[in-house]
Parts: C-alpha cells; structure tokens; sequence
C-alpha cells in the first residue's frame, strides 16, 4: 500500500495499476515532449496489433503542458467508450521553471497518469546501455559521450529511427545501472527528480513496454 507521505515521484507504478495482462486487447497513450529521440525509440517496440494498440506521439509540450495534454486525451477516450489502460508522459528536466516541473508530477498522479523523467535529456537512457553515471553532465556532453567508440559504432543523430535496435542487446545492462542509478539517490536520502542529475525512471516505462510486446507470444491471443 502506498505511503501518504510520499511524493509523487517516490509512488511506483504499482500504485496505479494493480491488474494483470489481459486477454482484451490493451490501449495505452504515450506523450513525448520531444518529436525525435524519445518518440522514434519508444514507438520502435514490436508488439501484436491483435492484443495491443501504443499510440505514441511527440507533442512539443512540455512538463506540466504536456500532463494538461494528457488528461485531456484520456478524458477524450474515456467519454469516447475507449479508454486508455494507461497513459504515460515522457519529458526531460531540461530549462523550464522547477514549479512546472513539478506540478507536472502533482497533475499526473492526480489523474493516474505515470510521468517519466530524465535528468538531464532522455539521452541519459541510451548511455545507461553502456555505462553507470552517477555525476551530473550537461545535455550539450550526451551525443559526444554516445559516439565515443565501443558504444554505438557510429555517430548518433536524434532523428535516428534505427536506435531502439541499435541498443536492444545491452538493454538488460540498462536496467541493472539504472537500478543502481536510483539505489545512489536513495542512499543519499531520495530524489527529487527536479534537482538529481543524473537520474530518470525511463527504465519503468520499458519494462512496461517489454510486457506488452511479449503479449501475444506468451499468451494465446484467442
């Protein structure tokens, strides 16, 4: 049971959705604040169209906007006759004011809606494929660090559509530093995502999303 104490961004995602797979085909939004890098990469996971529809979409929104966005979508659905099993903000700690950064995560847990972050740029996500970082850097030194060799062999663009593929081997690598990224923060005291750099829960969203992708091959879509 979650502790009323908590902040929002301390509340898993198990606070809001406590139902396991379905055989009904699952409906789930993804709202990107970005049309390039988060887009391409989470649009990029294969799943059955029998048993689940991923609508993912970069706004241009961003924190709070984005959250606004969100509710409104899901509320269109909702009213529709076709929710949304869940919905999901994407969006980077980036320049804007801590205030929208933070009401955007008051705004999604008051409307179970899952805010994702990163701190500083969702870059942060592809270098965790390679290599733990606990010290903060700045989004202007992510590209040089992703094209340092033994890493992704090539240069990296973010309108790159091939990077979900480019990194899908050392994903399980991934989610051990970003496990042992949010261990270091807790070990400090907690995190509040609007000042911990670097940090993200982006590694939430995917294992989400591996789920799903598996539905339909595990599971007899009858």
């Amino acid at each position: 049971m979650a502790n009323a104490n908590q902040k929002a961004w301390e509340r898993g995602n198990r606070d809001l959705d406590r139902h396991g797979p379905s055989r009904e085909r699952r409906r789930v939004l993804i709202l990107c604040e970005d049309e390039k890098s988060s887009r391409l990469y989470l649009k990029a996971f294969p799943y059955d169209p029998r048993r689940v529809e991923v609508r993912t979409e970069g706004t241009g929104h961003n924190t709070d906007s984005l959250v606004e966005l969100a509710m409104r979508l899901k509320r269109d659905a909702d009213r529709a006759g076709r929710p949304y099993n869940r919905v999901y903000c994407v969006f980077d700690r980036d320049s804007f004011p801590a205030q929208n950064f933070n009401r955007a995560f008051q705004l999604a847990r008051n409307n179970a809606i899952y805010p994702i972050w990163v701190n500083e740029a969702f870059e942060l996500w592809y270098l965790l494929h390679f290599d733990y970082i606990n010290t903060g850097i700045g989004r202007a030194q992510y590209k040089g660090m992703l094209d340092q060799p033994n890493r992704l062999n090539g240069s990296y663009q973010k309108n790159d559509d091939t990077i979900y593929a480019r990194l899908k081997e050392h994903q399980p690598k991934a989610f051990k530093f970003a496990r042992k990224l949010a261990k270091h923060w807790i070990d400090q005291g907690g995190c509040n995502p609007e000042v911990c750099n670097p940090s993200t829960n982006v590694d939430d969203l995917v294992a989400f999303l591996n789920q799903l992708a598996e539905l339909g091959v595990t599971d007899d879509p009858a």
